[in-house]
């Protein structure tokens, strides 16, 4: 694993973002760079931008297994909707934290440890703990002592050794972090991306850390600890401007060595807001409009649930004069699955296109209740259409999105929209400028000015990557206090958890105001009436007596979005088989779908068996199984079956006799 640190000596040459003069020491021939040569300076940010490469792709695929998110892709639909999970999943995230990330991480500690660095030192110790446990919370066994070590076959260790050496890792941290550094090492300012050199921030995104990490410890009843958990959350953060992200940007057409994306932009964009693929799906959508069942609409939705154009009007040259915004739907897996299954197929949603001119589409529809219902919803949009027979032809005027297909099935498609944003790195239309991020069909739709879609607040190229933020301190602490009983201090962090999501996302919207909000609505602030109103409404506990555990955990699953700590989440509550504790169903309607296909992958026969759920992820099949197939099935002969995705991992058992069960 190690040799392949070296291919992102390559980023830094290939990209220019930083010249050889600035990284290499002036007794070192610039022709010939080695490994020995990479100043901290120019390692740090480079860690940092392959992290968030990895755990953005960890996010969206975990995301659309915790149902935020619906995908047309047929590899990340078998977690959104049929639940065969593919191996083709498992790959991304550890090639992209094992090539490009962790063993930078090793060799800036040690750079660092040799100038007396120790904020570089620090730092290291960080993203070595974010990394391995996001491997640990995937894949549950992973290389780790052996791993950057030279060994080509390193041998796995369990994910208890994978837990306790990342707190470690963070307990370090912070002894370092607080330490002067030695008298000339190279200050931390110059290059930290993420905190700008603050080692206050840094020590509390640490303690931050040990707090959500030892949460993962709630089925643990030896482990678990509530105290231990809220003195860490009291060296954390303590307001949103202790958030620690890392800023998209949108000013580069630049893209990665490794992975041919934009080298700027937000990691959650890369992967969920890239392309056509994504919806947002409807157990997330009823959330931000029916939370506890009151009708009351989220103020966070507009800027969530991405909207199109529609009833576009063009002017004499071609341009739009007027039109209406249509908020997408969500799409439904878990209950009836209507529409998936009218067309037969999971991954049916069929993307738009834009009528450069009246389009005629002609629909035979030969089942006369289709039929009329058809031509009852067409009535209802006020389309212009023609029948003749079983045939229904339908005009789509000059401007409008429709979807270019004779099958009547997927003419109602343009109700969801995509999640899809554009960068200048993506778009293919020279002519769209930085300060515009809305995605558009095509050239044609640009210069006629009609969105496709206007994105979702979380994965728009310009959002920031969330690396800890303290509305998730808020939830972490309402959580622990339910548990212990004390509901009003559970209440007090369950609606200082909602205000610092809402004061997060206002504040960052605020700042896109004057740059992106005037070609694009939903980048805009918030009302704030309409926030008052939601604070006050049945969607929120109004006090600690009505205040549950699935308020809490609803709440932070809004706030979270696009997080692999979401499925974390979901996966301590036995997502909805409401068997933890006195809690009851955390997350309802959360379930297998119509179109569940996966029964090879989970084997659990009720909601109650583990084994029903999704619960890790496949080892890379080509990496470890293959190649290192004695080392890895030495720890775990199971590593290879078909149902190793429905296996929990260490945190997730209650037990260690529990765990070692299932690696027997």
């Amino acid at each position: 694993m190690k040799k392949l640190k070296y291919i992102i000596l390559a980023c830094i040459l290939v990209t220019g973002v930083t010249s050889c003069k600035k990284w290499l020491d002036v007794n070192v021939d610039p022709d010939n760079p080695n490994n020995l040569t990479v100043k901290v300076e120019n390692r740090l940010p480079w860690i940092q931008h392959f992290y968030m490469y990895s755990a953005g792709v960890t996010n969206f695929r975990t995301a659309c297994q915790a149902g935020v998110y619906y995908a047309i892709a047929a590899t990340q639909n078998t977690f959104s909707t049929t639940w065969q999970c593919s191996n083709a999943n498992s790959t991304t995230p550890y090639q992209t934290w094992f090539v490009a990330t962790s063993s930078n991480v090793e060799d800036m500690y040690n750079t660092a440890k040799k100038q007396g660095a120790y904020h570089y030192m620090a730092a290291a110790n960080v993203f070595h703990a974010m990394g391995y446990m996001q491997m640990l919370d995937l894949y549950g066994e992973m290389p780790y002592t052996e791993a950057a070590t030279g060994n080509p076959s390193p041998k796995p260790d369990d994910g208890k050794t994978i837990y306790y050496g990342c707190m470690a890792k963070l307990n370090e941290a912070i002894g370092l972090f607080g330490k002067a550094q030695e008298t000339g090492a190279t200050a931390l300012a110059a290059g930290d991306m993420i905190n700008k050199g603050d080692a206050a921030k840094w020590i509390k995104l640490c303690w931050g850390l040990k707090a959500r990490y030892m949460l993962k410890l709630s089925k643990k009843s030896d482990l678990y600890n509530a105290d231990s958990i809220l003195y860490c959350l009291s060296k954390g953060p303590q307001s949103i401007a202790d958030n620690v992200v890392e800023q998209g940007l949108n000013n580069s057409t630049v893209t990665d060595y490794l992975i041919g994306d934009p080298i700027v932009t937000n990691g959650n964009f890369n992967y969920a807001g890239y392309g056509n693929n994504q919806r947002i799906s409807q157990f997330y959508y009823n959330l931000l409009t029916n939370m506890r069942g009151s009708n009351a609409i989220d103020p966070r939705m507009t800027k969530i649930v991405p909207a199109s154009m529609s009833n576009v009007k063009l002017d004499a040259n071609k341009k739009v004069a007027s039109y209406t915004w249509s908020r997408s739907i969500g799409v439904d897996s878990y209950g009836s699955a209507a529409r998936l299954l009218k067309a037969g197929s999971p991954t049916s949603i069929v993307t738009p296109t834009y009528a450069t001119a009246n389009t005629p589409i002609k629909y035979t529809i030969s089942i006369a209740a289709d039929r009329a219902n058809f031509i009852a919803s067409l009535a209802a949009k006020g389309k212009t259409y023609t029948v003749s027979g079983n045939d229904v032809t339908v005009t789509y005027p000059i401007g409008s999105m429709f979807v270019n297909s004779t099958n009547y099935v997927y003419a109602g498609d343009t109700v969801y929209v995509s999640l899809r944003s554009n960068s200048i790195a993506t778009s293919g239309i020279v002519a769209q400028s930085q300060t515009d991020v809305n995605w558009y069909v095509n050239k044609d739709a640009f210069d006629a000015g009609v969105v496709g879609s206007t994105g979702s607040y979380q994965i728009h190229p310009v959002s920031d990557f969330e690396i800890l933020t303290y509305h998730e301190m808020c939830f972490i602490q309402a959580e622990v206090y339910m548990r212990k009983g004390e509901t009003g201090n559970a209440y007090t962090a369950y609606k200082k958890g909602i205000e610092a999501h809402l004061n997060m996302m206002q504040a960052k919207l605020s700042d896109w105001q004057s740059t992106y909000g005037t070609t694009n609505p939903d980048m805009k602030p918030m009302n704030t009436n309409d926030i008052s109103t939601y604070l006050s409404s049945n969607a929120v506990a109004q006090s600690g007596g009505a205040l549950t555990m699935q308020d809490i955990m609803l709440q932070k699953y809004v706030a979270m979005g696009c997080s692999i700590e979401n499925w974390n989440d979901m996966r301590r509550f036995n997502f909805s088989a409401g068997n933890v504790g006195s809690f009851g169903v955390v997350y309802p309607g959360y379930d297998r779908g119509p179109l569940f296909t996966g029964n090879a992958q989970l084997t659990g026969a009720g909601k109650t068996d583990p084994r029903y759920w999704m619960r890790r992820w496949a080892l890379p099949p080509v990496y470890e199984i293959q190649y290192n197939s004695i080392n890895t099935l030495a720890l775990n002969p199971h590593a290879g079956d078909p149902n190793i995705w429905s296996m929990p991992i260490w945190w997730d058992c209650a037990t260690d006799a529990e765990y070692q069960n299932y690696l027997k």
